[in-house]
């Protein structure tokens, strides 16, 4: 308890000085806050922010600015994301998600055998979709902010500036990326010294930020759109001005669904996750008699998971894409018949075969933070570069790294991404369009007060995460941390019968029962299921939680 004391105050020293060097002074609320962010950093910020009179989004904004230096790995400017809020009692989604170029196609991946070269999709300039986040959070402010633009990109300009101390995890992942890209990026041009340091400047990236603190739609317009169409060219990839100056963040309408006394609200398409969540919960709504004195993570619970996971993966890839280009039948996948049909369905002791598990009806690198201000406003912010440190590809003199979310894309029909997730023509390439997502940002409200602010990165695990920590809470009553720190498993199309679990042990006897009934187990490839950010208010009584498999941070602070 003592190491822990001496943190606090040192982060509460450091929220202090950056008070100071921002230029903005303590100002005291009723009520209580919290952050639970992916470093401390953006968790710094964040608090920062909300104490000196800013809101939910100010603090969104300032952190998400943060992550794009301490964070390189999935937090980005050259990437998009999705970003759920509830202010003032309105809510609304903002999609902020990278689009193809206007000179994608939909083979564009394929050899002339029409097999698909998935290296493309991952690394070097052709794997980069247009990004969204720097006019995502401008829309976010001038919706919502209450704080200037340019005071909300101070602390990310100073850490750029000054440096940051580097995660060993962190550089470990730097390294990595360096082999993985060597002769194909620039990447070891700009981060070999993250891989090899125990602090990290930025210039380049400095510079950049002061630029968008100045004109945001430099970014788009000017002079940084003019250093990413020239990284364009000499990477490979397709992106032009035109691409850049019409590209738009959108605001949509969240999903909303009831579910225990709650109002959910969460993301709708392009992203599969809010659906993916919903369904999960429906169903699994249906089918408790199942679960009845089942005990958590027992091997009759994962099964009974697995069994409901595989049918709405099955759904994803059958019907989900951009609503700007295809029909999504949001309305008939969430139908509660549909929903009992599919619980109906399960087979509580045995393993339902692939063909029976189909669509229903009828003819890694990613990051998420939760923020909740004094006066009860929320914000779930999920973006990504989509893999660690995206394409590999820095955009010269301007030092930001681009995303590889081409690869989120159906390439091919049938053929699985790096993530293994199957799909078809609603998810093709095609000009303007925004590639499917996974991305969960979520929201819970109880009789008009904020109750739960979720999600997760982890690619095609976000939902299934998501989905699980809210059993956790609401079905078997775990304090939130316990929540969000307990094992996690994830099952999905096409492997019929692999189970995905977090890097913790699992206890022979149900290793062994799950192996009984034919599955495999397996230590999830690509990370530790997901980097849970979370905050529960009920009762009066706030707390937060930030993943203990990540090297995050959450803090309730306010009074």
């Amino acid at each position: 308890m003592p190491g822990r004391q001496w943190i606090s105050t040192a982060l509460s020293l450091h929220a202090m000085c950056l008070l100071v060097l921002i230029g903005l002074a303590p100002h005291v609320h009723a009520g209580q806050a919290a952050v639970a962010m992916p470093d401390r950093y953006s968790a710094t910020a964040a608090e920062v922010i909300i104490r000196s009179g800013g809101n939910a989004v100010d603090a969104a904004v300032a952190a998400a600015f943060v992550l794009a230096v301490t964070y390189p790995e999935a937090g980005n400017i050259g990437g998009g994301g999705f970003m759920l809020s509830y202010m003032g009692g309105e809510a609304a989604f903002l999609d902020f998600r990278e689009r193809a170029p206007l000179a994608a196609h939909r083979d564009m991946y394929l050899d002339e055998a029409g097999d698909f070269i998935q290296a493309k999709a991952l690394s070097g300039g052709l794997a980069s979709g247009v990004p969204g986040t720097v006019r995502g959070l401008r829309a976010a402010h001038q919706r919502y902010g209450s704080l200037p633009w340019k005071t909300l990109l101070q602390p990310a300009i100073e850490l750029a500036d000054r440096g940051f101390a580097v995660d060993p995890g962190l550089a470990a992942m730097a390294r990595e990326k360096i082999r993985e890209t060597a002769g194909q990026t620039n990447f070891a041009d700009t981060f070999a010294k993250l891989a090899n340091s125990d602090t990290f400047a930025q210039p380049a990236l400095a510079r950049t930020l002061r630029k968008i603190a100045d004109d945001p739609e430099d970014f788009y317009r000017g002079d940084i759109a003019h250093q990413i169409v020239a990284e364009m060219k000499r990477s490979g990839g397709i992106i032009t001005l035109a691409d850049l100056a019409g590209y738009r963040a959108l605001w949509r309408t969240p999903l909303q669904y009831y579910w225990q006394g709650h109002q959910i609200l969460t993301a709708p398409p392009p992203s599969s996750g809010g659906l993916a969540l919903l369904q999960l919960l429906g169903i699994m709504d249906f089918a408790r008699p199942l679960f009845k004195n089942v005990p958590h993570n027992s091997p009759r619970y994962v099964h009974l998971l697995a069994e409901i996971e595989k049918r709405v993966f099955a759904d994803r890839a059958e019907y989900l894409g951009d609503t700007d280009f295809v029909d999504v039948p949001v309305g008939r996948l969430l139908d509660p018949q549909y929903l009992m049909r599919q619980a109906t369905a399960l087979k509580p002791a045995a393993i339902s075969d692939a063909g029976s598990t189909g669509p229903g009806l009828e003819p890694h690198q990613t990051t998420h933070f939760s923020i909740l201000d004094t006066a009860g406003n929320a914000v779930a912010l999920t973006y990504t570069l989509n893999w660690e440190f995206g394409s590999g590809v820095v955009v010269g003199g301007a030092g930001f790294l681009m995303n590889n979310e081409m690869d989120d894309f159906s390439a091919k029909t049938g053929v699985p991404n790096k993530f293994g997730v199957i799909g078809n023509d609603n998810n093709a390439i095609a000009p303007g369009k925004r590639m499917l997502s996974s991305m969960t940002p979520t929201i819970f409200v109880r009789d008009g007060k904020t109750a739960l602010v979720i999600g997760t990165p982890g690619g095609s695990t976000i939902f299934t995460s998501v989905f699980q920590v809210i059993l956790n809470i609401y079905d078997y009553g775990m304090p939130l941390q316990a929540a969000v720190d307990a094992t996690r498993f994830h099952h999905q199309l096409p492997d019929a019968y692999l189970i995905r679990h977090d890097q913790r042990e699992i206890p022979p006897a149900t290793a062994s029962a799950l192996a009984t009934m034919g599955y495999t187990l397996e230590a999830n490839s690509w990370g530790n299921l997901g980097d849970i950010q979370a905050i529960m208010q009920s009762g009066g009584v706030v707390q937060a939680a930030s993943d203990s498999r990540g090297r995050g941070t959450a803090d309730v602070f306010g009074h």
